[in-house]
Formats: C-alpha cells, structure tokens, sequence
C-alpha cells in the first residue's frame, strides 16, 4: 500500500473506517491488533469516559502506522474466527470495549465486543 493510499485511508471519518475495517477484514479474514515483546494486548483507557477499549485495525499498515513512534508495539495478526470465537467473549468478559480502526482524526467508533461480531458477522452473511 503506498503512503497516499495509506493516508488517504487513515483520514477518512469515523464511519467511513468502520466501513472500510468490515469490508477489509471480512474479506481478509484477520484483525489486526498492537502487542507489546511480552505478546501483551495494546488496551486504551478512554480518561474523559472511564472505560478500557482493545484498537483494532484491518490491515497491518494501518497498525504499524499507529504505533510508528513506539519502540515497544507491534502489530499482530488475530484469525477472524479466532476473534470471534475467543477474543469477544474474553473482551467482554474483561469489562472491555473495541475502538475500531483509529484513524488520524481523534474520533473513533468504540463499541461493544458481542455488537462488533454482530456487523462482522452480517457483512460475512453478504458474500
């Protein structure tokens, strides 16, 4: 992906990355999340609201892109089924939300695990 393709994407709005995210990972058929040397999961605290969420991104470029500035964060390929059938129930059970697919704009979707496997799986319903 080239860096105009790779910006272009980023700074789409937030709807139109969650858009973009279902598409590309029904397609690929993997997520794409940050994890540090110790293979530990990137989760955020949203201060203002609270509440931890789990970054998750459809392609490696976009999650290497974020974390660029981190000697300590790597992306990491999950397989869709193993996201669905292991990390939504984990998340949720964590008290975790999913903030999919930040972008260069500061908003970004957040939503329950169980609502994410929903429209994942609704998107697959359409191939």
């Amino acid at each position: 992906m080239s860096e105009n393709q790779l910006e272009s994407i980023l700074g789409l709005s937030c709807e139109e990355r969650y858009d973009y995210f279902l598409s590309q990972v029904t397609e690929e058929k993997e997520i794409w999340i940050l994890v540090n040397s110790e293979n530990q999961f990137l989760k955020i605290l949203a201060e203002d609201d609270g509440f931890e969420y789990l970054p998750v991104w459809p392609q490696s470029e976009f999650a290497a892109e974020y974390c660029k500035n981190s000697q300590e964060l790597s992306p990491k390929n999950l397989s869709l089924p193993e996201f669905l059938e292991k990390w939504v129930p984990g998340l949720k059970k964590d008290g975790l939300e999913v903030g999919v697919f930040p972008g260069s704009d500061k908003n970004l979707w957040v939503m329950e695990p169980s609502e994410l496997k929903s429209d994942i799986q609704e998107e697959l319903s359409n191939f």
